[in-house]
Order: C-alpha cells, then sequence, then structure tokens
C-alpha cells in the first residue's frame, strides 16, 4: 500500500491517491486529472476509484472527467444527489480495492451530505481517515457554506450542532494512532485556524485541536461560528458545478485563446494581470488589478461573481497562461470572454503616492482599509480608518467619502492594488492612492 499526497499551494488544498495491488483510489482530486494518471501510469495501475466527501466549494473536482475517461467509479454520498454517474458512500459503506477497505463515515457538520473515508490496511487495521473538509488538522470545517448552496441546504447553526455531534460520535472514538489526511491546510477559507501540517493523527488532534476539548454543544457551537472567514462570490458556483461535474480540463483550458493588440468591449469586466507599476503607468479605464499572485484564483472568485463575463490582459502571454490555469481551479475559465496581450486603449493611469505627505498630513486623507473585519478588529493600524473588504468594494465603494484624497490600505500590498483600482474607477472624480507595501512603515 502507498499513499501519496498532492498539494495545491495555492488553494491550500490537499488531495489523495492510495495505490494497492495494482489498482488506485483517489480522494477529492483538483481540476486537472493529470497528476493522478501519471501516478497511475508510473506504477502501471488503473485508477478505479474516486472518493468525494462532499461537493467543494473552493474548487472544481476532475471526478467526472476521471470517471469518462479511465471508467472509475465516483463514490460520494446519496444526500449530495449527484447528477453525474456514482455510487452512494454512506455510513458504514465498505469498497474494497486490492489489500486495503475503505470504509464510509457520515460526519456532517461543514455540509450535511459530508463523508471521512476510513482506509483499513492489508492486515485489517484502521490506518489512515480522509477526512475531507470535516477535520483539519487543529480546526474543524465552517459550517456556513451551504445555506444556499447544494442538493440539502442547511443553517449555519444547525450545521454546527451536525459537526459538534460528528466530533463526538465519530471522531472522538476512533484510534489515536489512525493518520489524519485532510483536504485543506493553512490559507484554506474552509476553516479559520487551520494548521500549516499537512497530516496528523486522531491522538495529536485529541490534544491540540480545540474541538475535541471537553465542550457542551452551545459553547462548542459558538466557537465554531465565531470568526469564520468571509465567503468568495464563487462558492455556490462551485459547489453547482461539482455536483454536476465539470468539463474536461484540456477542452475547457484550450477553448480560452489568447489574442495580441486586440480591443476590448467598452464597458466590459477587465482582469488586468500585470504589477501594479505597470498597471498605474496605462490600463484599460475601469481595469481590476488583480496581480498575479499566490491568490490570484481565490481573488478573481471572490471579486467577480461567477454571473459575470470577463477578459484577462496582461503584458506577456506566459502570464496569461499561468493565469488561465490557475481560473480552472475554480471553473472560472468558463467565464472568460477573451485572453489578451497588450490590448489597445490601455489609457487610464493611476497616481504616484507620497508616502511622506501621508504621514505627515494623515487627516487630510479618508482612509480605506480593506482588509476583513476580523483582521482590521484584532490588528487595528489607523483608528480613523473606513473598513470595507475588498471582496465588498466593487458593491460598496460609493459609502466612501469624496471630499478627501482616498487612500487604500490592506496588510502587505497586495490587495490594495485591487483596491485602488476599484475605488478609483468608481470614484472617478476623486483622487485615488494606494499605500501599498509602505503599509508596514505604519504597522509597527
Amino acid at each position: 500500500m502507498e499513499i501519496k499526497q498532492f498539494y495545491d499551494e495555492g488553494l491550500a488544498h490537499a488531495s489523495y491517491a492510495i495505490y494497492s495491488e495494482g489498482k488506485v483510489a483517489l480522494v477529492d482530486p483538483g481540476r486537472d486529472p493529470q497528476p493522478y494518471i501519471d501516478f497511475a501510469t508510473e506504477r502501471k495501475s488503473d485508477i478505479v476509484a474516486v472518493f468525494e466527501t462532499h461537493p467543494h466549494a473552493d474548487f472544481v473536482s476532475s471526478h467526472f472527467e476521471l470517471h469518462q475517461k479511465r471508467n472509475a467509479t465516483i463514490y460520494v454520498s446519496k444526500l449530495v444527489g449527484a447528477d453525474y454517474p456514482h455510487q452512494g458512500f454512506d455510513e458504514g459503506d465498505m469498497v474494497e480495492m486490492g489489500a486495503v477497505k475503505f470504509k464510509s463515515l457520515h460526519t456532517p457538520g461543514h455540509s450535511p451530505d459530508s463523508i471521512s473515508i476510513l482506509l483499513i490496511d492489508e492486515n485489517g487495521r484502521e490506518h489512515a481517515l480522509f477526512s475531507g473538509d470535516t477535520l483539519f488538522i487543529g480546526d474543524v470545517g465552517r459550517p456556513d457554506l451551504r445555506e444556499k448552496a447544494g442538493n440539502l441546504k442547511a443553517q449555519r447553526a444547525d450545521l454546527a450542532k451536525m459537526m459538534y455531534h460528528t466530533v463526538q460520535n465519530k471522531l472522538k472514538p476512533l484510534a489515536d494512532h489512525i493518520i489524519v489526511y485532510p483536504a485543506h491546510g493553512a490559507g484554506s477559507l474552509c476553516g479559520k485556524n487551520l494548521s500549516d501540517e499537512r497530516q496528523s493523527t486522531i491522538g495529536e488532534q485529541r490534544m491540540v485541536n480545540w474541538a475535541f476539548g471537553n465542550l457542551d454543544e452551545q459553547t462548542f457551537v459558538n466557537a465554531l461560528l465565531e470568526g469564520q472567514p468571509y465567503i468568495p462570490k464563487y462558492f455556490g458556483y462551485d459547489v453547482a458545478l461539482n455536483k454536476q461535474g465539470a468539463p474536461h480540463f484540456d477542452t475547457s483550458l484550450k477553448a480560452v485563446k489568447i489574442e495580441k493588440g486586440t480591443s476590448i468591449p467598452a464597458g466590459a469586466v477587465v482582469i488586468d494581470v500585470r504589477k501594479q507599476t505597470a498597471f498605474v503607468a496605462g490600463h484599460i479605464p475601469g481595469a481590476i488589478n488583480i496581480m498575479d499572485g499566490g491568490k490570484f484564483e481565490t481573488w478573481l472568485g471572490s471579486i467577480v461573481g461567477p454571473e459575470e463575463k470577463y477578459y484577462l490582459i496582461s503584458d506577456n502571454e506566459a502570464e496569461l497562461e499561468r493565469v488561465i490555469l490557475k481560473t480552472t481551479k475554480i471553473g472560472y475559465e468558463l467565464n472568460i470572454a477573451g485572453a489578451v496581450v497588450n490590448p489597445t486603449g490601455m489609457t487610464a493611469k493611476g497616481l504616484a503616492t507620497d508616502v511622506a505627505d501621508f504621514a505627515k498630513n494623515q487627516e487630510r486623507y479618508t482612509i480605506v482599509d480593506i482588509r476583513s473585519v476580523d483582521e482590521r478588529k484584532s490588528h487595528p493600524i489607523f483608528a480613523n480608518s473606513l473598513n470595507i473588504p475588498l471582496h465588498e468594494l466593487r458593491e460598496r465603494a460609493n459609502e466612501i467619502p469624496q471630499d478627501k484624497p482616498v487612500i487604500i490600505h490592506c496588510a502587505g500590498g497586495y490587495r490594495s492594488a485591487a483596491g485602488r483600482s476599484i475605488v478609483a474607477a468608481k470614484l472617478a472624480d476623486t483622487k485615488v492612492f494606494d499605500l501599498s507595501e509602505a503599509i508596514k512603515e505604519f504597522d509597527k
């Protein structure tokens, strides 16, 4: 038996391949099926099973494509109401593969249809738990993503109660030696206090994970509901896409053609992925500057809604290819209206920020903090700032007073580039500046 973890740093997503006697099973695979196919090919094996712990909100799975291309059986809870061919895999169900077995545990809390998968090794011993978004290292999954999405909908308080009983009745009884393999690590928006560690054991979690503490139900529920991160716009869209089964990765990717020097229709949603300095020097009027970076796909899906078509622009083809690949992780390649290198009409310019003037005359500016509400509450920087989180800024920019120049800041400079571009487009008659990385000079 062999277990391999595949980890996507951008989405902090972990997926798994399990090999035994010429056969491979996958758990929660990402959008691109090729790494899993390569794993099986290297071992001269067939992918025979794909286990989905739930319909994911934060990434698009390749389960349907692997079924169509490799004839793998998809195992998922019948509660999902999946639209693709599948085998129901619910509490107590068992699947044999080679010398190992997989057992389903119904573990609702993150979603009402969540399962965790107990791997039983060649010796009949419970070896590992693939816990999906139910149990993370140091935390449990957030309970507030299924109020408006999925086949089964549930209120956050009800799901938090389900999570309490999952921990008490399904997780705590497991043996200490069982390895925990979660679907996410630190940086994921599927929980609030995830560890950097990629795996653990039930015994370790019993000692360090707050959810395993001796808490009554209401205390647990209150703790779980408090301080959860924001919900990106794309989350409900991905739940629906995963329930349906996404288009094939390569076909969908190849459908996006890159053009050079063409014009973009007036009024279109334009995402400029260049560095901030290049954007300020010249850009399409109204464009949003989401720089290519480690969290590009998350911010794209947080700022742009799944119902919106959009254009991607850059000054080089390689960068566009890179960000287009990132859009596939959340299914947003399906919404690309065009991808253009150096389009015509980049006539708008940004304003250079005089950091020294701001430092001396802060009262002359309207300071807009685009960090999350919890970030600002736990770590205030400017006492008199207006807090509008970046993912809400397109809808709320008109709340910003226009009687002074506006200066935008975040925690390190990445988000503020997008924030400045949004506000500058919305408040055309107001000077808008980006504090960018200079925020570090004021955050001491």
